[in-house]
């Protein structure tokens, strides 16, 4: 099995969306962190969540993150 077929064997309808979603979601959560002077917790360590934990670290610092004053 070559790449070619692997990648023709991806159902791309399916995975597509949920690609853009979470680059979305991860792209807004950064630069709502880096326009946020004081989040929940150190500032580093929610771009590492943001980052590595794909979907759900997004969500968990619009969650758990925002400081809501």
């Amino acid at each position: 099995m070559n790449i070619q077929e692997i990648f023709q064997a991806v159902p791309w309808v399916i995975i597509a969306p949920i690609l853009l979603i979470e680059s979305i979601l991860l792209i807004v959560a950064l630069i709502d962190l880096a326009r946020n002077d004081s989040p929940n917790g150190p500032k580093w360590l929610w771009v590492l969540i943001i980052i590595l934990m794909n979907i759900i670290g997004p969500i968990l610092y619009f969650i758990i993150g925002r400081r809501q004053d």
